[in-house]
């Protein structure tokens, strides 16, 4: 792969979008270039944060085990996202898994290679120190949600999350699962039913064999806003 095509795969928001072609040449010296197949699993939470991933195409789901046993997907990273850098910087066990939702590729870089990148061309780590204040802003905003909004609102609020994303979000929602919904929400199934349900009556939504596809966006993004 050459820089050139490296920079058409990456999307405006990545932390190396705005990279040189020296510095893409460089990170794919770093790095190892690596395809995927659907439900490939790329991290595994426990495990050694001995590398990172930069996703090139697809769809990566990142979730956790809890204690008791119960998952929670904690997000959809899409082509452009970092993937594990948190174990890697730390240097303690993955907190998370990510698995493929379906083919892509993926850039894996060592801890050592990653370190000694970041040295190279410090602009990139400030980059991604950016990147990691915004995710750190979404988890103030998730947690602001469950408390502030109960279940219409807050269900609501990740669908419209879902159903926005730029680059294969429209693909994510229609394939998203009721069950799988609720792993990301942290809400009961019988709860998710039936909003869905009162939703699809009213025409907001449309299910079919468990999945979900959005048909007004707009009284969705009402309902997404409001506080009961």
């Amino acid at each position: 792969m050459s820089p050139e095509q490296l920079a058409a795969l990456l999307p405006a928001n990545s932390v190396f979008a705005d990279g040189s072609s020296e510095q893409l040449a460089d990170l794919l010296r770093a790095g190892k270039l690596q395809t995927l197949t659907p439900n490939e699993v790329i991290l595994r939470q426990g495990d050694d944060g001995d590398s990172l991933v930069i996703l090139l195409e697809g769809v990566v789901r990142v979730s956790m085990v809890t204690p008791n046993g119960r998952e929670i997907i904690l997000d959809y990273a899409e082509p452009g996202a970092v993937v594990g850098e948190i174990a890697v910087l730390d240097g303690e066990p993955r907190t998370a898994s990510a698995i493929s939702m379906w083919q892509g590729r993926l850039l894996r870089l060592s801890r050592r290679a990653f370190e000694e990148y970041m040295e190279r061309h410090p602009k990139i780590a400030i980059r991604l120190l950016r990147e990691l204040a915004h995710r750190l802003r979404q988890t103030n905003a998730t947690i602001e949600s469950d408390r502030a909004f109960t279940t219409g609102p807050r269900l609501a609020r990740y669908l419209k999350r879902l159903n926005d994303s730029k680059v294969n979000g429209a693909k994510l929602t229609s394939d998203l699962s009721q069950s799988e919904l609720g792993m990301f929400v942290g809400i009961s199934r019988e709860n998710i039913n039936r909003q869905l349900s009162a939703w699809a009556n009213d025409g907001v939504i449309e299910l079919s064999q468990g999945k979900i596809r959005v048909i007004d966006a707009d009284y969705l993004s009402q309902i997404a806003e409001a506080v009961y």
